[in-house]
């Protein structure tokens, strides 16, 4: 049985007002989560007031006030390196203001770091879909990065395949302090797999998997916050290369059925085997979708999800070459450096 009370879980929040207090509340009640450090990311909604009343009632809350991210940093790893400065822990789970923790998963996260003898924990939480922009996209992108990201490869110390989810990933102190910590990432957009790919090459060993069970989120609460949020984040996640978005698109759109139903214009048996061949798409997804644990239904949304995550990629590649992306009002610098 993995020891108690040796986590410090460290939480950036900016303008979570409406997730915070839900974050806050599912770790305390994880006896393992010895401090729980939220760092206050210079929030201008109601944060900082959710904070300070959950701190009369939550002892192992510490509130810090975030600083201005200095030049070469985003917001988020300096708030996490901000936090970490504070957490005396054996171990740091980093996690997101919108994670709602399940009972018990601390404990499991130990034990599977325990019987595995890894140093980097990390699992893709549930994700929930409330609007119908949420059900459409959500379970189509997470498809995608599951086929880009194999918990098998990631979790095998002879590849080099690395990823780790952000919203819950829980590492020991001395492996994180070793690859240099969020500084070593600073201008990361996608800190989670640059943290993940340092410790696979320094020869860390991690397990990564679903989060089923583990933690549930609602990453977006309305469309606009789902576009900037996925187009600040695609063209990284898929490699940062114009022929990974390519390569992308060609695979996620219906190019040939769409030219075969134009060429039932000329013979209609032209636009039958187009049809066949949409209905094949629909299928492969469908099995896409069992297989990540999604509802079977969300298969009615494939042509508009395929569309939605196509547009985003491009407008996120086209970002990145204008060198920034935004978030939650911060202008991020994403030029190489």
């Amino acid at each position: 049985m993995p020891s108690t009370s040796v986590i410090s879980a460290v939480v950036p929040a900016r303008n979570e007002e409406a997730n915070i207090a839900r974050a806050v509340e599912s770790l305390a009640a994880q006896p393992e989560v010895a401090e729980i450090i939220v760092v206050n990311d210079e929030s201008t909604d109601r944060t900082a007031t959710v904070l300070e009343e959950l701190a009369t009632r939550i002892p192992r809350l510490r509130v810090v006030q975030g600083a201005e991210p200095p030049a070469g940093w985003t917001g988020k790893n300096f708030a996490l390196a901000q936090g970490v400065a504070q957490a005396r822990g054996e171990w740091l789970l980093f996690t997101d203001a919108d994670v709602e923790h399940l009972p018990s998963s601390a404990e499991r996260a130990l034990a599977d770091a325990q019987s595995s003898g890894v140093a980097l924990v990390s699992y893709s939480p549930e994700q929930e879909t409330h609007s119908w922009w949420e059900r459409a996209v959500i379970p189509f992108i997470f498809c995608r990065l599951a086929a880009h990201f194999f918990y098998a490869r990631v979790s095998n110390p002879t590849l080099p395949d690395a990823a780790a989810n952000g919203q819950y990933l829980l590492i020991r102190r001395d492996a994180y302090e070793s690859i240099g910590g969020h500084a070593a990432v600073r201008g990361e957009i996608v800190e989670d797999v640059a943290l993940a790919r340092r410790a696979k090459q320094a020869g860390h060993r991690m397990h990564f998997s679903t989060g089923q069970g583990i933690a549930r989120t609602r990453m977006y609460r309305s469309h606009g916050e789902m576009w900037e949020g996925w187009t600040k984040n695609l063209y990284a996640l898929l490699g940062s290369t114009p022929s990974a978005v390519w390569r992308e698109l060609l695979l996620v759109l219906p190019w040939l059925p769409a030219v075969l139903l134009f060429g039932g214009l000329v013979h209609r048996y032209f636009a039958y085997l187009g049809l066949a061949l949409l209905l094949l798409r629909h299928a492969v997804y469908g099995f896409e979708l069992r297989k990540n644990r999604y509802p079977l239904s969300r298969i009615v949304y494939y042509l508009v999800a395929a569309h939605w995550y196509a547009a985003a990629l491009l407008v996120s590649a086209r970002r990145y070459a204008h060198g920034s992306v935004t978030w939650k009002g911060r202008e991020v610098s994403v030029r190489e450096r």
